[in-house]
């Protein structure tokens, strides 16, 4: 799902958002984590990575990815949980702060500053990468034969 800037937020689209974006980008755009309180350390661990066959068909386990997660309460009372790829701590903590603030008042301010940014970035990303793909691109097509009338 893009975001743009008619189109509300939901933390299901904040949330994929942070926990895609490279972890120095993150710490670029939000440097300073806001008073909080840890309530879950952030932590190691992997997760099966499921596909489906033309994406229609039965599931199948395509394999383990690692990812971190952490949960913060801000000195506000707003809790804020996250999982990301990797095995970047800094990542999970930092993200699971922009979770927790993007349920207050700056939930604006934030979208503008970091989600908007990050989103166009990754667009950007997998639109260069599209568009290298496709340069690679055969068509395949069957010519007509006389005798095949």
């Amino acid at each position: 799902m893009q975001m743009t800037d008619a189109s509300p937020l939901t933390r299901k689209t904040w949330m994929a958002t942070l926990a895609k974006a490279a972890p120095a980008r993150l710490a670029a755009l939000f440097p300073d984590l806001p008073p909080h309180h840890v309530l879950r350390q952030p932590e190691i661990g992997a997760v099966m990575v499921r596909g489906r066959v033309g994406s229609t068909g039965a599931p199948f386990n395509l394999g383990e990815m690692t990812v971190t997660r952490a949960s913060v309460r801000l000195a506000t009372g707003e809790v804020g949980h996250a999982w990301v790829q990797g095995r970047d701590k800094a990542h999970a903590l930092r993200a699971a702060a922009v979770d927790a603030l993007m349920q207050t008042d700056r939930a604006n301010d934030l979208t503008a500053q970091v989600l908007y940014p990050l989103e166009s970035e990754a667009r950007s990303h997998r639109e260069a990468r599209a568009a290298k793909a496709a340069g690679t691109k055969v068509d395949f097509f069957t010519m007509v034969r006389g005798e095949d009338k």
